[in-house]
């Protein structure tokens, strides 16, 4: 199953559904596109919801990261929603785990990005 995605706004946050895979070829090229292209019209805080990726290969993985990258450049962030226990394997023996902020909660997850830094350590 190729990769669809659909975007949609709650709040200042921009939620990203992804649903299929996300591996080498178009999948990855139109994700890194859609994330540029949420970046440069503003918006800089990104949730990816993963509930229903079946698939990350390794050049997914590198997409992803450089979109939490490029967000974080701008004064923003992405964070991931529902990883599946697979994908959340995958996260954890790459040590992603500790680099994404990760929640299983969109209420949670979007109130996250609101929050204090110093209100949350």
């Amino acid at each position: 199953m190729n990769m669809t995605t659909t975007t949609r706004q709650v709040g200042l946050v921009t939620i990203v559904d992804i649903s299929g895979r996300i591996v080498l070829g178009e999948e990855c090229t139109s994700l890194g596109k859609l994330v540029s292209d949420l970046l440069d019209k503003g918006h800089n805080k990104i949730l990816v919801n993963l509930a229903d990726v079946h698939r990350v290969d390794t050049a997914g993985l590198a997409y992803i990261i450089s979109g939490l990258t490029s967000a974080r450049k701008r004064n923003g962030d992405l964070k991931l929603l529902n990883p599946t226990k697979d994908l959340r394997g995958v996260l954890e023996i790459t040590r992603l785990l500790t680099v994404f902020d990760i929640k299983d909660d969109e209420v949670a997850a979007v109130r996250s990005f609101t929050e204090s830094p110093s209100l949350t350590a």
